[in-house]
């Protein structure tokens, strides 16, 4: 059982169900045939192996990814028309308007996109909503107020494929309109002059999984290809703009895979030197020493926050700022001004999380449910999103979280709105379809998705959310899982063998850090504990080796950790810069879950 604390202080606990281990199938010849051709460690092998790369050719392309496994942008529908129509908007020095979204990788797109047309020859502007504002996505007065000051194009970017009305208002306005955006569409495409998405349905790109900076990169790609610019430059500048899609493609939360793989890997590595003013100073203030790399995590987890705070708490337009000014000390105060608003934004993120949990506390039923919605008064827009993901994590279902804190669509129709997360077994924007009727607006994808609905269908959401969950979700998709990638001893993990095995990242959402089995380990001795008790180290010793193990958010579980315990151990190896820069191992052992033996 995991236990929390609420936020009156009172330990409540609730059920959590053991994790599955699902242990893998690897062809051991499969996996020897790799090591040999790939001259790789026995145990990296097995996990390429595991993970369906049988094929040398296919395996060296993920392990080494290069520009060149970039997809052709022409194979993207309407590729043809958008490049043309914007070449058209630079040779006749038209004003041209991109409309963003205030994420990162809504901010990502219009630096990458500003940027390379200014550079072209183009002249543009930009537009951000404001989230508290304004709301997410296009709307028709901002494209009106564009046309009555001489736009005659305007580039969505991360958004715009659900905005119908919206473009509707730019053609009668005299707008010509080129989407560029990755969520789902509806059946009715907008009547835009372009349409760049690779999931409109009658689109063959291969790759289905970029992000909104990423279906912006393949745009620029095509530009630079139609420019007069040598290869090399095009090459050149296409590397520099994979640093704002990586970080951008990593905030999103999509596969870590094919193209998306080669963007992450080669753009973070290129954040070992950076230019950019407003790039350095906000790795600076993340905590990063010039010249460190750092991880699809750490960006997940440090870098991505920063940018997103400002959206979520203000407005996007300083992240802009921050990415396009060359002072650097302006860049050194927009960073820092990033920063305090993700304290501020951690901060209220922690009451409304504590909130829930009274709520639950009060007879919010939780287990009996496949799928959560929880509401509040006041609550800040910018946070659901985050504290979403915090329940979905603590309760294993899908969950919405939504606020009143929002306009109202009419005097006499109160809303609410909000943001929903998901598990991997859901498909959250599958399921907004099958109840349609019940919001005013609605978008996302499988993963997260955004609402907006009157205040007096929220217990009918919450009911019919539900009731769609429990017609797709079994108990054993409500239960943790991890997926086993292959078993390991302690004496396999070498300096060579580890530093393969974090070749394989980037790591993250569809590419996961490999999980090891280590059967039958020994607690060798005590453990210690961080000072808030939520953390250990344990001294685990497998087959005569002796490793002292990170046991993150394992304080309720000190009980499994007495010496000599016989333990079956999942871990992950880790890069640990922390300990290296004083002075000790450049890696440790990360204890995922355990059962006794």
């Amino acid at each position: 059982m995991a236990p929390f604390i609420s936020a009156a202080g009172v330990e409540k606990r609730f059920i959590r169900p053991p994790a599955r281990w699902v242990l893998p199938r690897v062809s051991k010849t499969e996996a020897r045939a790799l090591a040999e051709e790939l001259e790789l460690q026995p145990l990296v092998a097995n996990v390429l192996a595991n993970r369906g790369f049988v094929n040398a050719a296919a395996a060296r392309d993920f392990l080494y990814p290069a520009l060149d496994l970039l997809h052709d942008p022409r194979l993207m529908r309407d590729m043809d028309v958008a490049v043309t129509r914007l070449w058209s908007a630079i040779h006749n020095r038209e004003s041209i308007l991109l409309y963003g979204d205030y994420d990162a990788d809504g901010t990502a797109s219009i630096v990458v996109l500003k940027k390379a047309l200014e550079m072209l020859g183009g002249r543009v502007d930009f537009h951000i909503p404001h989230r508290l504002n304004e709301g997410y996505g296009m709307r028709s007065e901002i494209v009106e107020r564009a046309a009555a000051s001489g736009v005659r194009l305007l580039v969505s970017v991360d958004t715009g494929i659900r905005a119908g009305e919206a473009v509707r208002s730019a053609k009668y306005a005299g707008i010509d309109v080129i989407v560029t955006d990755h969520h789902l569409p509806e059946a009715e495409l907008p009547p835009a002059l372009a349409i760049l998405n690779p999931n409109r349905h009658d689109c063959g790109y291969p790759e289905k999984n970029l992000c909104g900076a990423g279906v912006t990169l393949k745009l620029v790609q095509a530009l630079l290809a139609q420019s007069s610019l040598s290869q090399a430059r095009q090459a050149a500048l296409l590397d520099s703009f994979l640093k704002p899609v990586a970080i951008a493609t990593v905030a999103d939360i999509v596969p870590l895979t094919g193209e998306n793989r080669v963007i992450v890997q080669r753009g973070l590595s290129g954040l070992r030197a950076v230019r950019n003013q407003g790039l350095r100073a906000l790795l600076a203030v993340a905590g990063f020493d010039e010249g460190e790399c750092p991880s699809a995590h750490q960006v997940a987890f440090r870098v991505a926050p920063r940018i997103n705070a400002a959206g979520r708490m203000a407005t996007a337009r300083d992240v802009i700022e921050l990415f396009l000014t060359d002072d650097a000390e302006r860049a050194r105060a927009l960073a820092e001004q990033l920063d305090a608003l993700n304290r501020e934004r951690q901060q209220v993120e922690t009451e409304v999380v504590e909130a829930i949990l009274k709520q639950c506390e009060d007879g919010a039923a939780v287990h009996d449910l496949r799928a959560l919605v929880f509401s509040g008064p006041g609550w800040h827009l910018g946070v659901l999103g985050i504290v979403a993901s915090r329940l979905v994590e603590r309760f294993c279902r899908p969950a919405f979280v939504l606020s009143d804190a929002v306009a109202r669509e009419s005097e006499d129709e109160p809303c609410l709105s909000g943001s929903g997360r998901s598990i991997p077994g859901f498909h959250l924007l599958e399921a907004l379809e099958a109840m349609p009727d019940l919001f005013t607006r609605f978008g996302g994808h499988r993963q997260a998705a955004g609402v907006t609905l009157r205040c007096d269908r929220v217990e009918e959401f919450r009911r019919r959310f539900s009731g769609f969950a429990e017609g797709m979700l079994t108990l054993e998709d409500l239960r943790p899982q991890y997926a086993v990638d292959a078993e390991a001893s302690f004496t396999e993990l070498t300096e060579l063998c580890v530093r393969q095995v974090l070749t394989l990242g980037p790591f993250g959402f569809g590419n996961p850090a490999p999980i090891f089995l280590a059967a039958g380990a020994e607690v060798a001795g005590p453990y210690k504990a961080s000072a808030d008790g939520k953390h250990l180290t344990v001294p685990l010793r497998h087959n005569g080796r002796l490793l002292f193990s990170k046991a993150w958010n394992f304080g309720d579980r000190t009980d499994l950790f007495a010496p000599g315990t016989k333990l079956d151990v999942l871990f992950q190896v880790e890069d640990d810069p922390f300990s290296r820069k004083r002075g000790y191992g450049s890696w440790c052992v990360v204890v995922k879950d355990v059962k006794s033996v």
